[in-house]
């Protein structure tokens, strides 16, 4: 079976996770620079054929859009015309930071770990792709 991969997309750097062969369990996968996402999905996509795609849309506590929201649009679209056989879906992502540093804690990542943004990222990455998972 194909993959899902989860995408917890910042300006500056996306977190990643993906799911195992039989789409049941969500691991962080990486943390890369916003600029090489595409290549990396396309690459990625031609050793590990994706099922779909989940991209976490951010939206305000009052579900308005945030600074990074029409970042965020921009890539789906790019995605859906870069990979039109893998289908895209949008997950709101909202509270996805903080439960992401609550996790962290609760699996007793050190201080200096929870403050690296790369591990947060991939992290908030893995519960979008879960929270995906559990929806189905």
């Amino acid at each position: 079976m194909s993959r899902i991969l989860a995408i917890d997309y910042g300006n500056k750097r996306v977190g990643l996770a993906v799911t195992d062969p039989l789409q049941l369990i969500a691991t962080p996968l990486e943390t890369i620079h916003s600029q090489d996402l595409l290549a990396y999905i396309q690459a990625y996509h031609q050793r590990e054929p994706l099922a779909a795609i989940v991209v976490g849309m951010p939206r305000t506590l009052l579900n308005e859009p945030t600074d990074v929201t029409s970042a965020v649009v921009g890539l789906v679209r790019r995605l859906r015309r870069e990979l039109p056989d893998v289908p895209v879906h949008e997950l709101d992502e909202r509270y996805t930071s903080r439960m992401a540093h609550a996790a962290m804690l609760a699996g007793g990542l050190s201080k200096k770990d929870r403050r690296d943004k790369a591990t947060v990222d991939r992290v908030s990455a893995t519960l979008i792709l879960q929270s995906f998972l559990n929806s189905r």
